[in-house]
């Protein structure tokens, strides 16, 4: 399989995820890279609600190692249900 990509790795890669104010997804958005990318603190992670909040954003900013790490973590962010949105 190639990893062809426009990305020299390692490299600082951030991912968002999207989903319902209402719920603590900042924690669980966290939780998810953490099991692909370790040494996550708190200058790593930006969280913003809507205006009417609803929905919030969170921002985790990682090390990022290969094409195949960050498909990974898209792909379980995607398959959470309370993630609605992964960019």
């Amino acid at each position: 399989m190639s990893e062809e990509t426009l990305f020299e790795f390692p490299c600082s890669f951030p991912i968002k995820a999207m989903g319902r104010g209402d719920v603590e997804l900042d924690l669980l958005v966290i939780e998810i890279i953490g099991r692909h990318a370790s040494g996550i603190g708190p200058d790593d992670v930006k969280i913003r609600a809507s205006k009417d909040g609803h929905f919030i954003a969170v921002t985790v900013t990682i090390e990022a190692t290969s094409k195949r790490q960050l498909d990974a973590i898209y792909q379980d962010l995607s398959n959470h249900p309370l993630v609605l949105v992964a960019l």
